[in-house]
């Protein structure tokens, strides 16, 4: 098996509201639409694919609930601290919830969170070494 992630599916509770952040307030362009599914090409070969939660549990089996967070997180990366700002605003100008403003952080980098309409958390990142050269090419090394 190769290493290589295709696919990033949410399930979502309002697959119309998950659509509008996605794509009227971030800007993204959907690659796949369906009754129950939006797909969104957000790298080379890579998917996230938003699907409607009745359909994600009919085919995956049921969803467990129950307080806290999902332990996951997915990530945007970007090429300087600055521009980890503008994508925070970004995303709060769409309606996503601020949950961290960006910060300085021990591991040398820079970022903060917000949420989607769903709860789950992006962390937008600036990290300056080998991740930058692997997620963000041409990011400003310091």
């Amino acid at each position: 098996m190769e290493a290589r992630i295709s696919l990033v599916t949410l399930a979502v509770a309002d697959l119309a509201r998950a659509r509008r952040f996605y794509v009227d307030g971030l800007g993204w362009t959907p690659a796949v639409e369906g009754d129950d599914v939006v797909m969104i090409q957000t790298g080379d070969r890579l998917l996230l694919s938003l699907w409607a939660r009745a359909s994600f549990e009919a085919e995956v089996g049921p969803i467990a609930s129950g307080p806290g967070l999902a332990p996951v997180t997915i990530a945007h990366n970007c090429r300087s601290a600055t521009e980890v700002d503008a994508v925070l605003e970004a995303a709060r100008a769409a309606g996503a919830d601020p949950v961290a403003e960006g910060e300085h952080r021990a591991w040398g980098g820079y970022s903060g969170y917000f949420a989607d309409p769903d709860g789950f958390r992006w962390e937008v990142a600036w990290a300056p070494g080998p991740v930058s050269a692997i997620v963000a090419p041409d990011a400003d090394p310091a």
